[in-house]
């Protein structure tokens, strides 16, 4: 038994925080368990109202005793879509515009030991999640700012600091101090442009033809790490690394080796699934992490996150969040594609909503979102763009956790 709940903990670290589970089956080596959620809201952006999935989402977690208090573990996790198909684009989570029914998440495997640590192959959330998931707890307009989501609020699937692909990743706690190092072991191509919604074979297309609005990437391996210090039961500090190197060749012939960058911390005050008091903070410095609303990649930006909220004794929790990801002006690499070099990229919104907690797996909410981004470009239409997917916006839903 002892074991097995070491492999839990372990196991929970690498799932989104406050995610519950179900177990359905045990024998006396094995554990299955099931876990995820339902979440289905309206939401209004845009000049558009419409019922849109909330990130839902199912898994299966796997466990197994063996010798010298080793235990084997297993996750798979999809995603769910149970609205069906929807294409509005609300400055949300990847995959909460996603067309099909169910769509990978994470899929990793590995051993653990009570001393020894947690070593896992596979899609997971990487180390630097670690330094800032405190701050992300807005069941609709979560966070853009912490350097999670990169390359225009994908998954973190390239560089590893969200739903890292290929990672070898290795976890241990002692006493007051929890790390976690990794290396994510790939080599990927693809092709980026300067040009709003285009795919990525006419990307291609435009690249293989001259075009100085294109670019091909090569992105292989990257590498992180996070140490959090519990100061006191209620106290946490965070702070973490990641980095990777790609090289760009550009349609006019152009080529650049360029470094994928970010460092920073966090802290954290309570628990959110507490009553009472919780307050969250991160700040970081990017370099070549990330990506404007356009797909141009971002030289530098500062990220900070911040999150307020408080449980009643009634189960309301009022909470409210700002977020800012500031690169200034002049941050595009190459400017003289399609640019304007004094352009200015400036997310900034803030969050206001309201969560009643029928019981810690059923919360109906409310959350709105007001934006005061600055993307200013002598360009108008990029401009507009760029603004459009970053709108005020209300919603009220339901999540039901299993």
């Amino acid at each position: 038994m002892k074991k097995i709940l070491v492999a839990a903990t372990l196991t929970s670290i690498l799932i989104t925080p406050n995610l519950y589970a179900i177990e359905i089956y045990k024998d006396d080596k094995n554990t299955v368990t099931i876990g995820g959620f339902i979440d289905a809201r309206v939401i209004n952006t845009q000049g558009q109202t419409e019922i849109v999935n909330g990130a839902s989402r199912i898994n299966f977690d796997f466990s197994r005793e063996l010798n010298d208090e080793w235990t084997a573990l297993a996750l798979l996790e999809w995603g769910v879509n149970p609205v069906g198909s929807s294409d509005i684009i609300y400055n949300n989570r990847f995959e909460s515009i996603q067309d099909e029914f169910l769509y990978n998440r994470l899929g990793y495997v590995g051993l653990a030991h009570e001393k020894y640590g947690q070593l896992t192959l596979g899609k997971q959330w990487g180390a630097w999640y670690d330094v800032v998931y405190s701050t992300n707890y807005s069941l609709v307009w979560d966070g853009n700012a912490a350097g999670v989501y990169t390359y225009n609020k994908d998954d973190g699937a390239v560089n590893g600091t969200g739903r890292g692909d290929k990672l070898l990743q290795y976890r241990n706690t002692f006493g007051d101090f929890s790390i976690a190092t990794q290396v994510q072991l790939k080599n990927d191509n693809f092709y980026t442009c300067d040009i709003d919604a285009i795919s990525q074979s006419a990307c291609e297309d435009l690249w293989n033809s001259g075009n100085t609005a294109a670019q091909k990437v090569e992105f292989n391996s990257t590498y992180g790490a996070a140490l959090t210090y519990s100061m006191t039961n209620k106290i946490k500090l965070t702070a973490g690394v990641n980095r990777g190197e790609f090289n760009i060749a550009y349609g006019d012939g152009q080529n650049k080796s360029v470094v994928d960058l970010i460092y920073g911390a966090g802290i954290t005050f309570g628990k959110i699934s507490s009553r009472g008091l919780y307050v969250a903070a991160n700040i970081n410095k990017n370099k070549n992490h990330d990506t404007d609303n356009l797909g141009r990649l971002i030289k530098d930006a500062i990220g900070v996150e911040t999150f307020v909220a408080y449980r009643f004794d009634n189960d309301f929790r009022p909470f409210v969040a700002y977020n800012v990801f500031n690169a200034g002006a002049d941050y595009v690499i190459q400017p003289n594609f399609n640019a304007d070099p004094n352009d200015v990229f400036k997310r900034q919104f803030a969050v206001a909503g309201l969560h009643y907690l029928f019981d810690e797996d059923t919360i109906v909410y409310i959350e709105a979102r007001k934006d005061f981004s600055d993307f200013t470009s002598s360009n108008k239409q990029q401009q507009a763009s760029m603004e459009q997917s970053e709108d005020d916006g209300i919603a009220f839903g339901f999540n039901y956790t299993l």
